[in-house]
């Protein structure tokens, strides 16, 4: 059995950093332009000109794609044959700041959320968790998520009779109340089931399946479709300044839950959709 080097992680999402942050992943960007060739509003089709005109001149010039260069998520996933250390992570905040400060992005996170709002100054800590799957071998998916994204975000505990239509619901409201902080196009992460305390998990590993790669399941790959429907058919469009595009596509992850419980958690990716899987 492999044991994880914790050197080998640390300099993953070391060298990963700059490039999730200068570079807009290639099926986001293909999302953007197919959109822009639809669209029917000019001014909705402007404004995705501009934005895949932005992934071309951060990419070319090597700058962050948005002033808001996010907080580090790094989920390690493993598989049996890997053995992990319990300070697999112990190297990564120093990671973080190392590549930050030669990248020269910006550092957004505080001491503590409530009794020192202090700026590190290194955008360390890094959010890390480990998923255990049984696929063979290790990989740690990263994404650099902006606030105003994760601030248009929400939880909801629905009772389970409220249904599909109570999921289409809490999504739909939620994209009405807070896409439009969000910076849309989107790319629209729902998570159904588990607890109060996983779901959100659910909706953020949503938004780590690409564009164009369809769910695992028809039954969820029609439900994606229909809410990706339904989000444009509310019309808020890219800049939120109306349009067909609200969102590029809506991802969902489901779980088992407690026979009284139904939970839904919405996590918005912006038009920044800075994400990537790296093996180890």
């Amino acid at each position: 059995m492999r044991v994880l080097d914790k050197h080998q992680v640390a300099e993953a999402v070391y060298e990963a950093i700059p490039s999730l942050a200068f570079d807009l992943p290639a099926d986001v960007l293909e999302g953007m332009r197919l959109a822009a060739a639809r669209e029917r509003s000019p001014r909705a089709a402007e404004v995705l000109r501009i934005l895949v005109e932005n992934a071309q001149v951060a990419r070319d010039d090597r700058v962050a794609l948005c002033q808001d260069t996010g907080s580090v998520w790094a989920c390690l996933e493993v598989g049996p044959d890997v053995c992990v250390p319990g300070d697999v992570f112990s190297l990564v905040d120093d990671a973080v700041a190392r590549a930050y400060r030669e990248a020269r992005l910006r550092t957004s996170i505080v001491r503590d959320a409530l009794f020192d709002r202090a700026n590190t100054n290194t955008n360390a800590p890094a959010f890390c968790e480990v998923r255990l799957c049984e696929r063979p071998g290790a990989r740690v998916h990263l994404m650099l998520k902006g606030g105003g994204s994760d601030n248009a975000s929400r939880v909801v505990m629905l009772p389970p009779g409220a249904g599909r239509a109570g999921v289409v619901s809490a999504v739909l409201d939620c994209v009405r109340e807070k896409a439009a902080s969000a910076c849309p196009p989107l790319v629209v992460g729902v998570g159904v089931g588990s607890t109060f305390d996983k779901v959100g998990g659910l909706a953020k590993r949503a938004l780590m399946r690409p564009i164009g790669v369809p769910a695992d399941t028809p039954q969820l790959d029609a439900f994606e479709r229909e809410l990706l429907d339904e989000v444009n058919a509310t019309g808020l469009g890219a800049g939120a300044l109306g349009g067909a595009t609200t969102a590029l596509a809506v991802r969902v992850l489901t779980a088992p839950c407690h026979i009284a419980a139904l939970p839904v958690a919405v996590n918005m990716g912006c038009s920044a959709m800075r994400r990537g899987t790296y093996e180890l």
